[in-house]
C-alpha cells in the first residue's frame, strides 16, 4: 500500500517537475537570457504586437519550399510516405531508389545536389512577378537544414549540396530589396519520421526494419560514416499509435512526446538562424507555436525575435511571425496564417493565405499532367484575400536542381503581367466597408484545421468582384471578363449605403481616360473596353 501511494504522488508531481529546455540548459545566446526589449515570452505580452507596414502594404510573397524531398521530384511528405508500405510514395521508392531498409531518406539527401540553383535569378524574377517579400525553407518536416547549422550535423553545408542554402536565398532578397523570410517545419520531425521504425508486414523483406531506427555505429564503411542517423531520423523513442495523421499532429491527442533534449535542439538551431541570417519574417508550420502547449519554447523564440528586431531597427517592430489555428487573442501575438484557404470576412488584423500553384514539394505528374494553377486562379487568391485584410504567400515548386520548369515560367510571366497592370489595385490598400459581391460569396466554404477550403465554394466569374481602397480611391477588382461589355456594382447603386456620395469619374487601373458610366436602383453600370473580353481579371478605380 505504501509503495503504491508513493507511485501515485510521483505521477502527481510530474508536471511539476517538467522544467522548459531553454530553463534547464540555458538560453544558447550569451547572457543566458532573452536580450532587454518590450516583450517577454507568454501570450498577454505578445499581445502587444503590431504587424509592421512592409507586410500589410506588400501583400504578395512568393516562397521557395525546397528541399531534399524535391529530389525524388514525387511530392509531399515523401520523407514519411515512403516508409508507409504500399503507399504511392513507397511504391515509387521501391522502383527508383529500393527497398527503404537498404536506401532511406539520408540516402535520398546524398543524392540531392541542387547543381543548377541561381537564387538570384529566381528572386529576380519573382520581384518582377510583383513579390513584395521572399520567402525559403529552413527545413522541414525531415529535419534537415538548408543552412549551415552549428545545432544539426544533417544539414545542407555537409551533405547533399553542401550549400548554405538559406544565404544564398537571404543574399537575393537584399540584392533585390526584399524582406527576407524563413519557414521552419521541424518541430513535427519526431512524428513525421515515426513509420521509419516500421518494416513491411508483407513480402520478401517483411519483418526486416527501415533505416529509421540506425545507429552511428551501423555507418561503418558507408557514405554516412560518423554521421548518427539518430540526428536526423530522431527516432530513439517508443512509436505512437498508428491512425489519422491529424490526431498524431496534435501533441495533447496521445502522440509520444518528444524528449527535452529534442525541444532544446530545436530551440538552439532556430534561434541561430534569427541571429546568423536576420530574417525579417518566420514561418512556422504548427498551431500556434512550435511545441504549444506542452512547452514555452514557442513563445520564448517569439519573444527573442521580436526583441531582436526592435533592437535591429532602433525600436521600430520590422519581425512577422505567422502561427496557424489562432485563437481570437492569439492573433494579436501572430499573424494567422491560413493554410490553402481563406476567411470569409474582413478580418480585423492582418492575416496571411498560403498555397501553391502544384504541390508544396516539387512533384514531376503535376507538370506531365497540366495539373497547375493557373495565373488567374492565382490573381483571383490574391484579390480575395488583400479585400479580406489579408496577404498571399503563393509557392513556385522548385525542383531538386534548384530551378523550376517552363511551365511555371510562364504561369509567373502571367502574374507578372498582370500585376504590372493592375498591381495599384492591390498594393498599400487597406479593405473597404465589405469585401465584394457577386454568386461566389453565396457558395463560400468555411475553415476546416488549418484552413483547407481552397477551391471549395463557387467558381468567380465576371459578376464576382472585390473591393480596395487606398486613401478616398475605391478599387473594384472583377474577376473575371466583363459581362455583355459592361461592369455592373451592385454595391454602388443609387442611395447606396456603402457610398453615398456621388461618383465622380470611373477609370480602368493604369489608364487616366474616363469610362461611360450611369448609375441608378441596379447599380453603378460602366461600359469597359472590348480589349477586356478576353482578361481574366481586371481593375477599375472609383473617385468622388
Amino acid at each position: 500500500m505504501k509503495r503504491k501511494n508513493f507511485l501515485k504522488n510521483v505521477a502527481a508531481a510530474i508536471p511539476a517537475l517538467w522544467i522548459s529546455p531553454s530553463k534547464m540548459f540555458g538560453q544558447p545566446v550569451p547572457p543566458g537570457v532573452l536580450p532587454p526589449g518590450s516583450f517577454s515570452p507568454d501570450w498577454e505580452s505578445l499581445q502587444h504586437y503590431q504587424a509592421p507596414d512592409w507586410f500589410r502594404n506588400g501583400k504578395l510573397g512568393i516562397w521557395a519550399h525546397w528541399g531534399a524531398q524535391c529530389q525524388p521530384e514525387h511530392g509531399d511528405w515523401y520523407a514519411r510516405g515512403m516508409y508507409e508500405e504500399g503507399s504511392d510514395a513507397y511504391k515509387f521508392h521501391l522502383e527508383k531508389y529500393g527497398h527503404p531498409s537498404k536506401f532511406g531518406f539520408k540516402d535520398v539527401i546524398h543524392e540531392w545536389k541542387a547543381e543548377n540553383w541561381d537564387p538570384e535569378r529566381l528572386v529576380s524574377l519573382y520581384k518582377k512577378a510583383g513579390a513584395r517579400y521572399f520567402v525559403a525553407m529552413a527545413n522541414h518536416h525531415d529535419n534537415f537544414d538548408n543552412f549551415n547549422s552549428r545545432y544539426q550535423p544533417w544539414n545542407s553545408t555537409k551533405m547533399g549540396p553542401k550549400k548554405d542554402l538559406i544565404a544564398g536565398w537571404a543574399k537575393a532578397a537584399k540584392n533585390n530589396n526584399l524582406p527576407f523570410g524563413v519557414s521552419i517545419h521541424a518541430t513535427h520531425a519526431w512524428t513525421f519520421y515515426e513509420p521509419s521504425q516500421r518494416a513491411d508486414k508483407g513480402g520478401p523483406l517483411a519483418g526486416v526494419p527501415y533505416d529509421g531506427k540506425l545507429t552511428n555505429e551501423a555507418g561503418k564503411g558507408a557514405w554516412w560514416e560518423g554521421w548518427d542517423p539518430q540526428a536526423l531520423y530522431a527516432q530513439d523513442h517508443v512509436v505512437s499509435p498508428e491512425g489519422d495523421i491529424g490526431k498524431i499532429w496534435d501533441w495533447n491527442k496521445g502522440v509520444t512526446l518528444p524528449s527535452r533534449g529534442y525541444i532544446q535542439k530545436f530551440h538552439r538551431r532556430t534561434l541561430q538562424l534569427i541571429d546568423d541570417y536576420g530574417p525579417d519574417l518566420i514561418y512556422f508550420d504548427d498551431s500556434k507555436l512550435p511545441f504549444w502547449p506542452i512547452d514555452p519554447v514557442g513563445l520564448e523564440i517569439a519573444a527573442y525575435m521580436y526583441n531582436q528586431s526592435l533592437k535591429k531597427h532602433g525600436g521600430k517592430m520590422r519581425a512577422v511571425i505567422l502561427g496557424k489555428i489562432l485563437e481570437e487573442a492569439q492573433r494579436k501575438a501572430l499573424v494567422w496564417d491560413v493554410e490553402r484557404g481563406a476567411s470569409n470576412r474582413i478580418e480585423p488584423l492582418p492575416w496571411q493565405t498560403d498555397t501553391c500553384i502544384g504541390n508544396w514539394h516539387y512533384d514531376r505528374r503535376i507538370y506531365d499532367h497540366d495539373r497547375y494553377k493557373s495565373a488567374a486562379t492565382v490573381i483571383h487568391t490574391l484579390a480575395d484575400a488583400v479585400s479580406k485584410n489579408g496577404n498571399l504567400l503563393l509557392n513556385i515548386p522548385v525542383r531538386g536542381d534548384g530551378t523550376i520548369d517552363e511551365k511555371e515560367e510562364k504561369i509567373v510571366a502571367g502574374i507578372t503581367a498582370w500585376m504590372t497592370k493592375y498591381g495599384e489595385a492591390i498594393y498599400d490598400t487597406r479593405p473597404w466597408k465589405i469585401l465584394g459581391e457577386g454568386p461566389a460569396l453565396e457558395g463560400a466554404a468555411e475553415i476546416k484545421a488549418q484552413g483547407f477550403n481552397e477551391g471549395k465554394g463557387k467558381p468567380f466569374t465576371g459578376e464576382d468582384m472585390r473591393f480596395t481602397v487606398k486613401g478616398d480611391v475605391l478599387y473594384a477588382i472583377a474577376l473575371g471578363a466583363p459581362v455583355a461589355g459592361k461592369l455592373r456594382i451592385r454595391s454602388l447603386a443609387a442611395g447606396s449605403e456603402y457610398f453615398p456620395g456621388q461618383v465622380g469619374q470611373v477609370s480602368l487601373v493604369g489608364r487616366p481616360q474616363a469610362l461611360t458610366f450611369h448609375r441608378d436602383a441596379g447599380g453603378l453600370m460602366v461600359e469597359m473596353p472590348q480589349e477586356l473580353s478576353e482578361e481574366f481579371a481586371y481593375a477599375v478605380k472609383i473617385t468622388t
